[in-house]
């Protein structure tokens, strides 16, 4: 399962089928279950009014634990202070592991096409320190620079293309990892 904002969900001319999300779950065998929503964050609502805290009450605590969540985001969190998005990411993780215990919880910093602002590596850092101290996997997509090439006119949204490298890129990444908490049958 994936939770998320736009780069996610998908925006554009790049459906929620052909994300990095759908792609990377593809590329290790696995059915994409998506859910968030563009704008969305830690902390900010969106258009939808709803922050991925909510996300997940709503699309997903219903379902069955899935083997893996990766909760990717925080690019839409800029305009709140580091201390508020690191209050909302703990929130969500003690949720996340209070509900499935057994899931492997990967969090992914927010993904930025084309050179970061300061404001995101604070959040970057924040949600490291999240990930961390509630014992899940942080996956650092600001330790690779995705060019502008493969972003929507935009500048913003990753391309079919950019999605594609994302997914190749997180895939590896995930494949790299051991099992963070997830008990086999």
């Amino acid at each position: 399962m994936f939770l998320g904002d736009s780069f996610t969900v998908g925006s554009g001319p790049v459906p929620p089928w052909e994300t990095y999300a759908s792609e990377t779950a593809r590329l290790m065998g696995g059915q994409p279950i998506i859910a968030g929503a563009s704008g969305t964050g830690y902390l900010s609502e969106g258009r939808v009014g709803r922050t991925f805290q909510r996300s997940f009450e709503v699309e997903l605590a219903w379902r069955p634990a899935p083997d893996l969540l990766v909760i990717a985001g925080g690019h839409n969190d800029r305009r709140w202070s580091a201390v508020k998005v690191r209050e909302a990411a703990d929130r969500l993780l003690a949720e996340v592991r209070g509900h499935w215990p057994g899931t492997d919880v990967v969090v992914v910093g927010p993904l930025w096409m084309g050179e970061p602002p300061k404001k995101a590596y604070e959040v970057r850092d924040v949600l490291a320190k999240a990930a961390r101290d509630g014992g899940v996997a942080f996956v650092d997509p600001m330790t690779r620079r995705w060019p502008l090439e493969v972003a929507l006119p935009d500048g913003v949204h990753p391309t079919h293309t950019g999605h594609e490298r994302i997914a190749a890129w997180l895939a590896g990444e995930l494949g790299r990892r051991p099992s963070a908490g997830h008990q086999g049958p």
